[in-house]
């Protein structure tokens, strides 16, 4: 017979996540950054029927794939932070593997780590530089 004070327990449990390399309870240390789709082989490969992947690329640009996000957690005992790519595959459970970075180009929410394209490289180094003086940047020519 179980206690009182279990059954009457309200609040959530721990996501069960560990560490792939030692087994111990791994911490996350950022927002879940969520997956999307936008062909239709990313959603083939997820098991989706090929007429219903062309549907649906058709009617929408992306489509967010549930259960699959980017996080990263840390490890008490590798004492670093790591990327991982968590797939959920039941109610309480997960497998992790470390983020390839394609799945990088697949995420909402992040910044583009080439920069956006439109910019040019003038703004792009002026926006970099700790001392902003802005005359100082331009040559003038009498």
């Amino acid at each position: 017979m179980r206690k009182r004070c279990d059954r009457n327990r309200k609040r959530s449990k721990r996501r069960a996540i560990y560490c792939p390399i030692h087994k111990c309870y791994i911490d996350s240390v950022s927002q879940k950054y969520q997956l999307f789709a936008d062909n239709v082989q990313q959603l083939r490969q997820r098991g989706m029927g090929r007429q219903n992947a062309h549907i649906l690329v058709a009617a929408k640009t992306t489509v967010s794939l549930k259960g699959e996000w980017l996080e990263a957690f840390w490890c008490d005992r590798c004492q670093k932070t790591e990327w991982y790519y968590v797939k959920r595959t039941g109610e309480r459970t997960y497998n992790l593997s470390v983020a390839p970075s394609r799945l990088w180009q697949q995420v909402t929410g992040t910044i583009d780590p080439r920069g956006n394209p439109s910019v040019g490289e003038f703004t792009r180094k002026q926006s970099k530089r700790l001392n902003y003086n802005s005359s100082k940047s331009f040559h003038f020519y009498d």
